[in-house]
């Protein structure tokens, strides 16, 4: 039996579409009252509860041979109250679980953000490099990532009996997508995406399959135990040629108009000091992050992925960028005709 957290999220999904493609048997920890439509359809056992209830998470990893944490707090606003309850106490929970229940695998899901956010023309950065290095004040999501890490290698380190791995994905795509595709696509039918800076910074974009299976590589392989790995990329890809993928899947004129990097970062710094300061509940148009995210010159590498556990793409930017658009097209549609 293999546990997955998050599995109504975009990258939960994929890890449970791939472990029952390989046949193997899959139960997911889901929150009351979340939409089990989709992962009814898979053929899961599902327990109710959530990543702060003890109890649940410990009749969930009752019996499971590996845990595929995927859950977390998402999104680059909210108080840091709710990144500490549910991304920090409530992996420490989940580790508490599994090392109670002598789990003997643990994927551990976490982010190329735990490197901090750097942004050095021509640095390629590899897991050799520190963890949380000139992270953003406000930006809670990766300083969350960064202290559930921590606490992961801490218990490595111990001696824990848990075999530990940890997988580094960067910026998701893919179908079931519900962060980014609508707002990306928005932006660009309606002409308002700009690129940031020249557009020619390479982008580190991957399927969300593509980490599942990454995932799965990682939880099958004994060398990987006590080892992170980047899997941030699918290959060569540029912001502009990204956007122009996109653009075309979306039949949309492309992206041509471009902000400086610097320009967007500063407009989104005070953004963020406004929102901060009169207490906004919804996200500003833009955040420090969200700039970083698109227009940094740092590359995060993948090669050791690639090189340890024989991960390679099984989708790429030109088949994975048109489907994950046809999926939200398709979902747009329904919600429309059943409005």
């Amino acid at each position: 039996m293999n546990l997955v957290t998050g599995g109504t999220g975009l990258l939960g999904s994929h890890i449970v579409e791939q472990l029952r493609k390989r046949g193997r048997p899959v139960r997911c920890l889901v929150r009351f009252g979340a939409d089990l439509t989709w992962l009814k359809s898979q053929g899961v056992d599902l327990v109710e509860g959530d990543l702060t209830n003890k109890s649940s998470i410990e009749k969930a990893a009752d019996g499971v041979q590996c845990i595929y944490h995927a859950a977390a707090r998402v999104g680059d606003w909210g108080p840091w109250e709710e990144f500490q309850k549910i991304t920090i106490d409530g992996t420490n929970n989940l580790f508490d679980a599994a090392e109670k229940a002598g789990v003997p695998r643990f994927i551990h899901v976490s982010s190329i953000s735990v490197y901090g956010h750097r942004n050095e023309r021509g640095l390629v950065v590899d897991e050799t490099e520190p963890l949380g290095v000139n992270v953003h004040k406000w930006s809670y999501y990766t300083r969350a990532k960064v202290a559930a890490e921590q606490e992961l290698w801490r218990r490595h380190n111990a001696g824990s009996k848990v075999k530990y791995s940890v997988i580094r994905p960067s910026w998701l795509y893919g179908p079931r997508d519900r962060a980014t595709i609508a707002r990306l696509s928005r932006m660009i039918r309606r002409g308002k995406a700009k690129l940031l800076g020249s557009g020619d910074n390479r982008l580190n974009v991957v399927y969300a399959g593509n980490v599942a299976e990454g995932c799965i590589l990682a939880a099958d392989n004994p060398n990987a135990v006590g080892e992170a790995y980047n899997c941030s990329n699918d290959g060569e890809m540029t912001q502009r040629q990204y956007f122009d993928l996109l653009a075309d899947a979306l039949r949309a004129p492309r992206v041509t108009k471009n902000v400086p990097y610097r320009v967007g970062y500063n407009a989104a710094f005070v953004l963020e000091c406004l929102g901060h300061a009169l207490k906004w509940k919804k996200p500003p148009m833009i955040t420090r992050y969200a700039v970083w995210l698109m227009g940094r010159d740092t590359y995060f590498s993948a090669e050791k992925a690639r090189r340890e556990l024989g991960w390679k793409p099984t989708m790429t930017y030109e088949e994975g960028i048109p489907a994950t658009i046809r999926w939200f097209e398709g979902g747009t549609k329904k919600a429309l005709s059943d409005a």
